[in-house]
């Protein structure tokens, strides 16, 4: 399965479930030094940068699993140059889409986990 194929459907996968949930897209693929961050969206209530992990299956570790320290400092640095440019008054906030596709991106019905607040910049 190539990887990049099926990383970018998973976004897309994602970035129309937050749409389905009342959610703005404001940015795909927002790139810095830092490295990237998946999608940015927003609701009423907050600007969220959200980390997209797309898998066939959970049998060997949750997606979630691979957004740890040294991730989780590099979309926090990214997201501070975003907000560097963007002013918001909104809550920010970090979560998690895990997007699991047995199938691949012939999956009909992918499941998808939404973790919200996954984590915070002030570890």
């Amino acid at each position: 399965m190539n990887t990049k194929l099926i990383g970018r459907w998973g976004e897309a996968v994602a970035a129309e479930y937050l749409r389905k949930k009342g959610y703005k897209i404001v940015s795909t693929g927002y790139r810095t030094r830092f490295g990237e961050i998946d999608l940015i969206a927003e609701n009423r209530k907050a600007l969220v940068f959200v980390e997209v992990k797309t898998r066939k299956n959970d049998l060997f570790a949750e997606a979630r699993d691979y957004v740890g320290c040294t991730k989780q400092s590099k979309l926090i640095a990214t997201a501070n140059m975003y907000l560097a440019g963007h002013e918001t008054k909104k809550t920010v906030r970090f979560d998690v889409i895990e997007v699991y596709a047995p199938d691949g991106v012939d999956t009909a019905e992918p499941t998808i986990n939404h973790i919200e607040d996954a984590f915070t910049a002030d570890r």
